[in-house]
C-alpha cells in the first residue's frame, strides 16, 4: 500500500524527508530541508479532508464533535528531538482528527463501527495497542488512538498514498483533563504534557485524572489501587501547594470571534503569559495552509495551529486549551472530590 521510499514525489522522496528530519534533529537544517518538510506536510491535507468527510458523515445527527488539525511545526521538531530514533516519515500524527464523545459507550460503538468500514484505508495498529482508557498512561492521559494508512486509487491522489493519519477518541471528561494539561503548559513554566518542569504539576494532574475517571465514568486511571480518600487527599495537598484550581478558575476565556469560515488558524504567543489569542480565518484549505507556513516562518516563537471544524462551537470545544478554558476540568474536579470524599471543597 505504501509508496516505495525511492519513488520521486513533490518533496523528493521519503528518504529525503527523513534526511530533512535528521537535519532538524541535529540543528543544522537548511532552507531546502525546511521546504521539503513543508511540502510533505502539505500533502497531508488530502488525507485530512478525506477522513474528516468520512467521520462527519458517520457522526451526522449525533453529539460527536469532529475536528481536524495539522500538527504544529514546533511540535514536530520537538518530537524529533525527544525521540532520536524516530524517522519523520513514520511520525503518525502529522495529520490528525479528534473525536469527542459524550460517554464511553458511544465512543466504543463509533470506533467499532469504523473498524468495520469498507474502505481501502488500512488500520495499522492492533485494537488495544493505543487504548489508553483500558491502560491509562502514567501521566493520567486517557483516550484511544488509531493510526490509518491512506490509500487511494486515483492517479491524482496517488501522491498521498501511504501517508499516515492519527484518529483520537476521547470522552468529554477525558478531553477536559487533557485541556487542563495543555493550559498548565501555557500559563506556567512547566510542561506536564511532556513531563518537563515542576513534577508537582504532573503528579497533581495524574491524581486529577484518577478523580475524574472514578467520579465521572466509573473507571480508574493511573492509581487504580489507591483508595478514594487517598486520591482526594493527595490531590488537595498538591493543589494547596500549587494553587492549581484557583489558577485555572481565574483564567478568562478569550472572546475572539470565529467566523463561519471553516479553516481557522489559532495563534498563541507562549512567550507572554498575558498575550491574547489571535484568530485568522480562511475560505479555502490551500489558502489557510499557505498562510500557516508563512506565519510559522514569521513568528517562530508562537504556537500556531491550523484547524478545521464545522462550527465555531466545535473549535472552542475541541481546542479549549487555546482559549485558556479549563472550566469543565475545574467543575469535574470539584464534583469528583465531593463524590469521592463525601464533602465539598472550596477554591
Amino acid at each position: 500500500m505504501a509508496i516505495d521510499p525511492d519513488v520521486a514525489l513533490p518533496w523528493g522522496s521519503k528518504k529525503r524527508v527523513n534526511r530533512a528530519g535528521q537535519a532538524v534533529r541535529a540543528g543544522n537544517a537548511k532552507k531546502e530541508d525546511l521546504d521539503v518538510i513543508d511540502t510533505w506536510r502539505e500533502a497531508h491535507r488530502q488525507v485530512l479532508n478525506t477522513f474528516q468527510a468520512i467521520l462527519r458523515n458517520r457522526s451526522q445527527g449525533s453529539d460527536v464533535v469532529v475536528v481536524q488539525r495539522h500538527k504544529r511545526k514546533n511540535t514536530i521538531f520537538g518530537k524529533l528531538r525527544r525521540f532520536p530514533g524516530m524517522q519523520l516519515v513514520r511520525m503518525d500524527d502529522v495529520a490528525g482528527c479528534r473525536l469527542i464523545f459524550p460517554d464511553i459507550a458511544s465512543l466504543h460503538e463509533f470506533r467499532n463501527n469504523l473498524h468495520q468500514a469498507r474502505f481501502r484505508h488500512r488500520l495499522r495498529n492492533d485494537v488495544d495497542k493505543y487504548d489508553y482508557i483500558k491502560s491509562p498512561k502514567d501521566t493520567g492521559y486517557r483516550g484511544i488512538h488509531d493510526v490509518y494508512d491512506y490509500d487511494v486509487n486515483s492517479k491524482k491522489g496517488a501522491v498521498a498514498k501511504g501517508l499516515l493519519i492519527e484518529l483520537q477518541y476521547r470522552t468529554t471528561a477525558q478531553h477536559a483533563w487533557a485541556t487542563a494539561v495543555e493550559v498548565v503548559g501555557f500559563v506556567t513554566e512547566s510542561q506536564p504534557k511532556f513531563q518537563a518542569g515542576d513534577k508537582r504539576y504532573e503528579e497533581a494532574l495524574a491524581y486529577a485524572s484518577e478523580i475524574i475517571a472514578r467520579s465521572a465514568e466509573g473507571l480508574t486511571s493511573c492509581f487504580p489501587d489507591a483508595t478514594d480518600a487517598e486520591i482526594v487527599q493527595k490531590f488537595l495537598e498538591l493543589d494547596e501547594q500549587l494553587g492549581l484550581l484557583r489558577m485555572l478558575e481565574g483564567l478568562n476565556t478569550v472572546d475572539g470571534e470565529i467566523s463561519q469560515n471553516k479553516n481557522i488558524i489559532l495563534i498563541f504567543n507562549d512567550d507572554s503569559k498575558n498575550s491574547n489569542l489571535q484568530i485568522e480565518t480562511y475560505r479555502s484549505s490551500p489558502e489557510a495552509l499557505s498562510a500557516l507556513f508563512k506565519l510559522e516562518q514569521q513568528f517562530p516563537g508562537k504556537d500556531i495551529v491550523l484547524v478545521r471544524a464545522s462550527s465555531s462551537e466545535d473549535v472552542r470545544n475541541a481546542f479549549r486549551n487555546y482559549f485558556s478554558d479549563a472550566r469543565e476540568f475545574v467543575r469535574l474536579i470539584e464534583e469528583g472530590c465531593a463524590n469521592l470524599s463525601g464533602k465539598a471543597i472550596n477554591l
